[in-house]
């Protein structure tokens, strides 16, 4: 299959997990990693991917050829960052042969480009969408370590995906040190309904791109749960073995 188009943004393969039963649910997926992000959350655990700087580990021509050869094995490939909608029409014609293999996609988004989501969609290159809700809305410039930042792009993002064209879930990384009671009551009454939402628990992978932040205990991650689940009753605590 062949796409064509302008490029807009110089896309940069910057990781492979080559094997995961857990990004995708229900799928045997790869997960693609890829540079750059218009977010500079402090508890960031990809922080070598943010910048144009970080390393490109593959050509798109590369990670095709892998797909391939693991078709029949693989399901889905999961696309991540980073921040996946900042690479255009690159990313498109990325899925596009992705698609072509055979694949279903997963795309993980902070949301702040409800509008290339939705071409996504529309041109049948995902298949499932996993979208960050750092914070309450009281403190999302703050969280996401940028200002000026237009929460109506956020909620715009989050009012699209739960009229639920696609399968999706909402997911919060939950940080001691950033996250309070009150940004659960406020995610709770915002996405409140049938959402798919999980809770995540903190974990330092040693390149976080500010240090100085912790996770919380178990007993605490089960009080936001509980906040969140009185509008919000699929609400899950996710990845926490402590």
């Amino acid at each position: 299959m062949e796409r064509k188009g302008n490029e807009n943004h110089f896309m940069k393969i910057c990781g492979l997990q080559k094997t995961t039963l857990l990004d995708f649910p229900g799928c045997v997926a790869a997960t693609v990693f890829l540079g750059g992000c218009n977010f500079r959350c402090p508890f960031c655990h990809n922080a070598g991917l943010l910048t144009g700087e970080a390393r490109e580990l593959m050509t798109a021509e590369e990670l095709l050829s892998f797909l391939k050869k693991r078709n029949g094995i693989l399901e889905g490939v999961c696309i991540t960052g980073g921040e996946p909608t900042l690479a255009g029409e690159d990313l498109e014609n990325l899925l596009f042969s992705i698609k072509g293999l055979g694949y279903r996609v997963k795309l993980d988004t902070n949301g702040y480009r409800p509008e290339r989501m939705r071409r996504l969609y529309e041109q049948k290159l995902i298949d499932y969408v996993a979208m960050d809700i750092k914070a309450g809305r009281f403190h999302y410039p703050e969280v996401c370590g940028v200002s000026g930042i237009d929460m109506e792009l956020i909620e715009e993002s989050v009012a699209w995906l739960m009229k639920g064209f696609l399968p999706y879930e909402f997911r919060t990384t939950v940080v001691n040190g950033i996250h309070t009671a009150d940004d659960f009551r406020d995610i709770a009454s915002w996405i409140g309904g049938e959402a798919p939402y999980f809770l995540q628990g903190f974990v330092d992978s040693g390149n976080v791109l500010k240090g100085g932040f912790s996770a919380f205990s178990r007993a605490e991650l089960e009080e936001f749960l509980s906040i969140v689940r009185q509008a919000v009753p699929l609400a899950e605590i996710r990845g926490v073995d402590y």
